[in-house]
């Protein structure tokens, strides 16, 4: 006898990654976030970060766009990553608050927007 499987719509999501106005997501931006789920599966990333590790050609080399949509498809909490990130910081190095949201939020650091920087160094106890 055949049984019928009836897919959550959670389920259909992570199957079928769509676009916020329902476009199928291309192949290369499938991929993209395979590729992003991976990399946040073992380590924090702000949006900007992540897109620039897909996108680098030290990291993934996708195309900007690909990486961007790939990143802004998934349901991520960037406060939280940020709070990730500052907590690994302060696992290995002491860290002031305003030298850890500058870690946090630099172009040349781990590119969280200041919000998200202030967010992650409060709630890893550096302020």
């Amino acid at each position: 006898m055949r049984r019928l499987i009836k897919f959550s719509t959670l389920s259909m999501i992570l199957l079928f990654p769509t676009l916020a106005h329902g476009q199928t997501l291309t192949g290369p931006q499938k991929n993209a976030v395979r590729s992003a789920k991976s990399y946040l599966s073992f380590q924090g990333f702000s949006r900007e970060g992540l897109i620039e590790q897909l996108s680098s050609d030290y990291g993934e080399g996708y195309e900007v766009k690909d990486a961007t949509i790939a990143a802004d498809s998934l349901s991520i909490n960037w406060d939280d990553q940020a709070v990730r990130v500052a907590k690994s910081y302060l696992s290995f190095q002491g860290f002031s608050c305003r030298g850890l949201i500058q870690q946090l939020s630099s172009d040349a650091g781990e590119k969280f927007t200041e919000s998200q920087a202030k967010h992650g160094a409060q709630k890893a106890g550096a302020c």
